[in-house]
């Protein structure tokens, strides 16, 4: 196959950062899935058959194109045929719901979805169109359009807080800019990047042109939770992985089982939640020997704005900052009034620069509600409104607080749930922490879900926020968890944690009280090691945290305080504390016959 480029490509676009790509390295490996690899002047020859199809099926100038694939090779030729054709790309992830993809092949106006051969009846649109497969024989000429550095590339959807999920248009020049960035360390050719993140995440883009932008192969992974529940240093290994962007819930998850797991690594990075200070120490006291750096950015700043080396936290660190801004970005810490705040004080963070994105698709209002223009230049250039509170730390760097909508009113006074999670972090049994709002006006308190180092009850930890808190910063209810659960895209996933409230609240009120010896002493055993208060003769050992290793801990607790031995199999077909509790006093009774 071969491919004509006869025209002269704009050199802040990703069409000229790729044909840069294809020139300098035609024959160095570009992808690589459990399928096979192809070459980067392979995967330009199957972008070219895959742009000359969407080209045919009316794809223009800016035109949106949905892409429903499967995580693989095909998915980065659609991304480049795209691009190519002169549209921008929109990739749907194929595990959302039916109803979710389908608001966001709506949303984002695409009338041309790009597919599976297998799930073209999945799609709704005015053209669905299957995806061929990888042809190395087929000879096609195809003249790209020329893209402006100013033009749509893609179009990514984020959270609403109406429900409503907002289509985010990011431009070519944001998308080179952050692929180009001096500010971070720089891929070579000889690195193989892990592709894990869900392509309609903006994380994709690390992975993509970052990889592509410096000659580097991409290695497409195993699903996140599948990759976790492997022995993931020695898939990094056997896959020679060099370099990761890996969600912050993960690596706060992964580093505390096995803090080596990412020594393969040259480079990684962690974004898209608070990374704790633990989780740094525990990394960097490990064989991990690579650069590991925070990273922070909205979708609305095209990935990422600031950095801060790992390397470089304090050892007494409680936090860790989202450090300073990349080149091409400018950072703002601002009040209400758009002034800066003195260094200390908390306000919101506003970005500008060249990674702003143009703004929400068919949303005038929102648009000009959260791109404003930039009061420090005189350009006309805009800024964009966070959401996120940060100080400016002493040495300069930027310290994550909170999100300025989750602020609460507790008793009459404004409460950053973030800070309360970092007082609680500070505990030495404490792993990590997350805490919400729960309930309405006067009623309204903090609950706070924690994770266990080692031994610690709930009473002692809400004794230490005593300690540490003004009374109205303090959590009415503490919740112990085995991890804080995540969203797909590794933030927490706070509408899962309100669940697991309900249901503990559910719980609490279904409360039947332990009422014989043994019931009593075996709600007193499980609450210990379980750390729940409350605890009652229908409750569930599994459901309320426990394990096989704990309920070996149980058989121990049993013989030393009722002198009963009890197998584990009991213990685990038995989870009902009423039902353990009568056969711990049928064996008692067999006991005191023999």
């Amino acid at each position: 196959m071969t491919v004509t480029l006869s025209v002269s490509l704009k050199s802040d676009t990703l069409t000229a950062l790729w044909a840069r790509a294809v020139e300098q390295r035609p024959d160095a490996p570009a992808v690589h899935d459990d399928r096979s690899t192809l070459t980067y002047a392979e995967l330009d020859a199957y972008s070219n058959a895959v742009a000359r199809d969407l080209r045919l099926a009316g794809v223009g100038a800016e035109s949106p194109v949905a892409l429903h694939l499967r995580r693989g090779i095909g998915l980065f030729a659609g991304v480049l045929g795209v691009l190519k054709a002169g549209g921008a790309y929109v990739v749907i992830d194929p595990r959302y719901p039916a109803a979710r993809r389908q608001a966001m092949i709506d949303g984002s106006g695409a009338r041309v979805v790009l597919t599976e051969s297998d799930w073209t009846a999945d799609s709704h649109a005015e053209t669905v169109l299957a995806l061929t497969p990888y042809d190395p024989a087929e000879d096609v000429e195809f003249v790209p359009a020329v893209a402006e550095p100013n033009s749509a590339a893609c179009v990514l959807f984020t959270s609403g807080s109406s429900g409503k999920p907002k289509a985010t248009v990011l431009e070519h020049r944001g998308v080179v800019g952050f692929a180009r960035n001096r500010g971070l360390p720089e891929l070579t050719p000889q690195d193989r990047v892990g592709q894990i993140a869900s392509p309609s995440f903006d994380a994709f883009h690390f992975e993509i042109w970052c990889s592509f932008a410096h000659g580097a192969q991409i290695v497409v992974l195993p699903a996140l939770p599948d990759l976790l529940a492997s022995d993931l240093q020695r898939t990094l290994r056997r896959l020679r992985v060099t370099a990761m962007l890996v969600p912050t819930m993960a690596v706060n998850h992964v580093v505390r089982e096995d803090r080596d797991a990412f020594s393969p690594l040259r480079i990684l990075h962690t974004g898209g939640d608070a990374i704790l200070a633990g989780t740094c120490r525990d990394l960097l006291a490990g064989s991990f020997a690579g650069r590991f750096f925070n990273l922070y950015g909205p979708t609305e700043a095209t990935t990422a704005c600031t950095a801060f080396e790992v390397a470089g936290l304090a050892p007494d660190a409680d936090s860790v900052p989202i450090g300073s801004a990349l080149e091409g970005a400018r950072v703002y810490v601002l009040d209400e009034q758009l002034q800066p705040v003195a260094p200390g004080q908390v306000g919101q963070l506003h970005v500008g620069g060249r990674g702003v994105a143009r703004g929400y698709l068919n949303e005038p209002a929102l648009t000009a509600s959260r791109f404003l223009p930039d009061p420090f230049q005189g350009d006309g250039s805009r800024m964009y409104a966070t959401g996120d509170l940060v100080r400016v730390l002493a040495d300069g760097l930027l310290d994550f607080v909170g999100r300025a909508d989750h602020q609460v009113k507790i008793r009459g006074y404004r409460v950053e749930p973030g800070e309360v999670e970092r007082v609680l972090q500070r505990h030495e049994q404490v792993r990590d922490a997350a805490v919400l709002a729960h309930g309405h006006d006067q009623d309204r308190n903090l609950v706070a879900f924690v994770v266990r180092r080692g031994p610690l009850q709930p009473s002692e930890l809400r004794a230490f926020a005593e300690r540490e808190l003004p009374d109205h910063m303090v959590p009415a209810k503490i919740v112990v968890l085995t991890k804080i659960p995540a969203t797909d895209n590794g933030k927490r996933d706070r509408e899962a944690l309100l669940e697991l409230l309900a249901a503990d609240e559910a719980r609490i009120r279904a409360h039947q009280p332990p009422t014989s010896r043994t019931e009593v002493l075996l709600a007193k055993i499980w609450s210990t090691l379980l750390a729940v208060e409350d605890i009652g003769v229908a409750d569930d050992f599994f459901v309320l945290g426990g394990n096989s290793m704990l309920a070996f801990r149980v058989r121990q607790q049993v013989k030393r305080e009722l002198g009963v031995a009890v197998d584990i199999g009991s213990i685990l077909e038995n989870p009902i504390l009423r039902d353990l509790a009568a056969v711990l006093d049928g064996l008692g009774e067999q006991a005191a016959r023999k």
